[in-house]
């Protein structure tokens, strides 16, 4: 009997303790919810004290190209009409290094050069071989006679714009490629030459394309 009662009792002090934790778990929960109201309250009311001129600004996303994120049209078409339809490009010192080479090595190039040519020297920076970025790619033995990459750059020439209108195209074709636009004219080339010259490792890499006046090859 004694037993029986002694159990009853410590099953009733057991549940008491239980409720005693449910109505504090309770109270800790209300309390916190009555703080983080009173702290949004504080937030609302500092909101509704900035002009909403200021406060569109700070909430207005950025446009892609802010964001760096790829914009190129879904669909490029190789022509100069498609070119001309394209805005004016601009950029920082990458896409200056990749529109200066576009126009010294192939500004007299079709569209479809162009883009061949550009995307030689992004498959370069995706490359371990090369240095990682256009800067360093383009000007990668820049001063040395016979060892820079891109022969204008170590030619002794000034390297002066004087064609606006091609300054304006290949813009255009380096801004397209840095956002985005497809590389499937050269199958991955990282090396071309003209028609005029023939380089002793045009016999040992793989040719992969032939566009306008440029032969196109990957490294095996």
């Amino acid at each position: 009997m004694f037993k029986r009662f002694g159990r009853s009792v410590f099953n009733a002090f057991i549940a008491a303790g239980a409720l005693s934790v449910l109505v504090s778990t309770a109270q800790a929960d209300d309390l916190l919810a009555a703080r983080l109201g009173a702290l949004l309250g504080q937030e609302r009311a500092a909101i509704q004290q900035v002009p909403d001129a200021r406060l569109a600004a700070l909430t207005a996303v950025p446009p892609a190209s802010a964001r760096n994120i790829p914009t190129a049209p879904e669909v490029i078409t190789y022509d100069n009409a498609f070119l001309a339809s394209q805005p004016i490009a601009t950029g920082g010192e990458q896409w200056n290094c990749l529109a200066e080479a576009l126009y010294f090595e192939a500004r007299g190039e079709s569209a479809r050069g162009l883009f061949a040519v550009g995307e030689v020297i992004l498959n370069r920076v995706d490359s371990a071989r090369f240095p990682n970025t256009l800067c360093g790619v383009i000007n990668q033995g820049t001063g040395r006679q016979f060892a820079c990459q891109f022969t204008y750059t170590c030619d002794g020439a000034a390297e002066v714009i004087h064609e606006q209108a091609a300054w304006n195209r290949v813009g255009k074709v380096a801004r397209l490629l840095m956002d985005g636009a497809p590389r499937d004219l050269t199958s991955g080339a990282t090396f071309y030459h003209t028609r005029a010259v023939n380089p002793r490792w045009a016999s040992v890499f793989d040719r992969t394309a032939s566009i306008g006046a440029h032969y196109f090859y990957r490294q095996s």
